[in-house]
């Protein structure tokens, strides 16, 4: 048969090119069903970890506000408000420790400004659900809830990198599952933050300019401000403590069948010598059951959605892309040179 005339199904060149596009659509879906979020590493806070409300200029507050740590204001020196606001801590106004702590938030604020890489988030947070790593967001808004999982790792981090305002509406709040690592979650905020009436907040706010807490906002975290003021109103803030996942139970193995029984006892006795018909005596009754087998191994194990399992992927995926495409290449020109 001419070779123009081919069956293109039987062809070998034709079928050789099939298989290597099924090569390569496999790894374009294992490319683009694979989860990642980039990583991040915890902000080192120094003595500002210590404070549940630090300001560069003055503290001011309104109704019986409680501070589960330290209060502090530098290089200003004014508070108001307390009592009838209550502090757990120690009170800083302007003095030696609260400057050291002033110091210690712009190291902070540096460091998780400059982590990436980072991924791109739109404005509006509620509704979302972030795995652990650094989100980059130019004008922050939360309407609702935004859930954190942790993925059960009591050491994950949450950075969010804010180029002006953070500002939440009446009654959002940040939730969490698989674990509650507040002490690594951080607001690196380039202007100021507002955390709206009633809302329930999480992490450490470090805000360039100024922080205002609405009426009853109640804030699992701290509250630093580096060159403004923090305003108070009937607030709670607790101190951030990470609380550990919940532990993973493990499942059962199928156990093995029970083991086989045992032989049959010869229980025959000696030949009688005596006619040529007598046969040995009948045969004993059976033996005991075996113990049973041991356990059946467990079931592969499935494939995590980030850190090194889902580079693996990545990489197979990447791989049989590339395969794939330069053998059909290759291909296609030995098939027009015939």
């Amino acid at each position: 048969m001419p070779a123009s005339f081919a069956d293109p199904i039987r062809s070998p060149a034709r079928r050789l090119a099939a298989g290597l596009a099924a090569v390569a659509a496999v790894g374009t879906v294992l490319l683009t069903n694979s989860t990642f979020a980039y990583g991040a590493t915890s902000v080192p806070l120094g003595t500002a970890a210590g404070y549940s409300v630090l300001a560069g200029t003055t503290v001011t507050n309104t109704g019986p506000s409680t501070l589960a740590q330290n209060l502090g204001v530098a290089p200003g020196s004014a508070l108001t408000g307390f009592p009838p606001g209550t502090v757990g801590g120690a009170v800083h106004a302007g003095d030696a420790a609260a400057g050291i702590a002033q110091n210690n938030l712009t190291a902070a604020y540096n460091n998780a400004a400059g982590q990436t890489p980072f991924t791109a988030l739109p404005s509006q947070l509620g509704g979302r659900t972030l795995i652990p790593g650094t989100y980059r967001i130019g004008a922050a808004q939360l309407t609702g809830a935004l859930t954190l999982n942790s993925l059960r790792n009591p050491r994950a981090v949450f950075i969010f990198q804010i180029a002006s305002t953070l500002v939440t509406a009446a009654n959002s709040s940040v939730v969490f599952v698989n674990g509650s690592p507040i002490c690594n979650v951080f607001w690196q905020v380039g202007s100021s933050a507002t955390v709206g009436t009633g809302s329930r907040f999480a992490g450490t706010i470090m805000a360039l300019t100024s922080i205002s807490m609405n009426t009853g906002a109640v804030l699992r975290g701290r509250a630093l401000a580096r060159n403004g003021a923090v305003t108070l109103d009937t607030n709670t803030i607790t101190a951030p403590i990470c609380a550990a996942a919940p532990p993973i139970v493990p499942t059962t193995a199928p156990t093995g069948g029970p083991g086989g029984g045992g032989g049959p006892n010869d229980g025959g006795g000696p030949n009688d010598g005596g006619g040529p018909n007598d046969g040995g005596g009948p045969g004993g009754p059976n033996g005991p059951n075996g113990p049973n087998g041991p356990n059946g191994p467990g079931g592969p194990p499935g494939l995590p959605t980030t850190g090194a399992g889902t580079t693996a992927v990545l990489g197979v995926g990447s791989a049989l892309v590339l395969f794939g495409g330069v053998l059909m290449i290759l291909v296609r020109r030995r098939t027009a040179r015939v």
